[in-house]
């Protein structure tokens, strides 16, 4: 077996499932999961539409590369909604159609990492744990960068040491950030920029929430929009992960893209064409449907800021906690330890979140995610106002 899988650590929920074991929660109230980040809003009927119309499909081998319709429309989307450069994201040179996000920063992280040499890849901590598994299974070592409320859950690039931008060959950003929501301003992205071209490493940019935003006159920047405002338009270095998970609520439909520098998404492709990773026909199709809509996308914002509205006041009069950036995230500040916060509120009031410590690692005795929970707002709104109240009443009670 491959040494390295000794390195992985059990996933958030596999803690949490052990946290709770045992553990005998009010029968009288019904459960209420803030714990995972899974989209609960209905998936938009014209994308299962398309499915259900070409199931036919199933019977056709899909290419990795994906339909030419597919990478068309990921282009126009990503141009429009990111200010590009009109030709700049071709989509023969500059897309790569994948199954999720999650599938993408894994298998591109294989792909571009050199072990032959020391190799670090560089996160932000809090982080999305497939970051640092994909490390260790590339054969380079994860490297965390502190995001708390000193830094504005931003990671204080100035501070980190020359010697771990040597070794580095991928930076990882999250904008919107999980579980902060907190958005990367421009200033921030050029000096990260400036730092992958002095030191030649690889800005992989994780924005799977970047739809996901309270102002729609307000959209959070991304990686690429930021590269097209320095006149960078060959994404030199740089790589976008999205995702119509969040977006458009098809968690299950595993469709995204990685889009950016034409020269790394070469050598990525074909990586791809030996992983056995081409999204089904059927799926393109949907996607391709989903994409060009933004109907849905508004409606769906409208529902969750709905709820930060309404959840936020009252969580307010008893924990310090503001709204997100944007994502469906909150970040709270926990009265008591995480761990304990999260196993008595399953306890007592049949509310489940996820403790902050299980999103983060421990460096030099400091674990940033430490009294924090992440309460993922996918509930329906009468839900989330239920579980709200509950927990005030939690944390008025112990």
């Amino acid at each position: 077996m491959n040494p390295n899988l000794n390195k992985l650590h059990p996933y958030p929920f596999e803690k949490l499932a052990k946290l709770k074991a045992g553990i005998s929660v009010p029968k009288h109230l019904p459960a209420i999961s803030l714990g995972i980040g899974e989209p609960k809003h209905p998936a938009p009927d014209f994308v299962k539409q398309v499915i259900a119309d070409n199931l036919d499909r199933l019977a056709n081998y899909p290419t990795t590369r994906g339909l030419d319709e597919l990478r068309q429309t990921i282009s126009q989307w990503a141009t429009k909604r990111f200010q590009l450069k009109t030709g700049s994201l071709s989509p023969d040179q500059n897309i790569v159609p994948v199954n999720g996000t999650r599938e993408a920063i894994f298998s591109l992280v294989q792909a571009v990492v050199d072990s032959s040499k020391q190799a670090t890849v560089v996160s932000p901590n809090p982080f999305y744990q497939v970051y640092e598994g994909a490390a260790f299974l590339a054969g380079a070592m994860p490297v965390y960068l502190p995001c708390d409320s000193s830094n504005g859950f931003i990671p204080d690039f100035d501070a980190v040491p020359d010697s771990v931008w040597q070794d580095c060959q991928v930076l990882f950003l999250c904008s919107p950030g999980n579980p902060s929501g907190v958005v990367i301003p421009r200033e921030t992205l050029k000096k990260v920029i400036e730092l992958a071209d002095k030191y030649d490493f690889i800005v992989a940019s994780d924005e799977c929430y970047s739809e996901l935003y309270p102002d729609e006159n307000n959209p959070p920047e991304g990686l690429l929009q930021t590269c097209a405002a320095i006149g960078r338009h060959d994404f030199a270095r740089c790589v976008v992960f999205h995702s119509l998970s969040k977006r458009s609520n098809l968690p299950g439909l595993r469709s995204g893209f990685v889009a950016g520098d034409a020269s790394i998404l070469k050598g990525y492709l074909s990586y791809r064409t030996y992983h056995g990773c081409a999204m089904p026909v059927h799926n393109q199709l949907a996607s391709i449907a989903a994409w060009q809509d933004e109907d849905h996308v508004r409606e769906n914002r409208a529902a969750y800021r709905a709820k930060f509205e309404a959840v936020v006041p009252i969580l307010r009069e008893v924990m310090d906690v503001d709204f997100p950036d944007a994502g469906f995230y909150l970040w709270p500040v926990t009265p008591m330890d995480d761990e304990t916060f999260a196993k008595e509120l399953s306890a007592q009031q049949n509310v489940h979140v996820l403790p902050g410590r299980y999103l983060s690692r421990t460096v030099d005795d400091y674990n940033p995610g430490e009294n924090r929970v992440r309460m993922a707002l996918v509930a329906p709104l009468e839900e989330c106002v239920e579980a709200a109240k509950r927990i005030v009443e939690f944390v008025k009670a112990n």
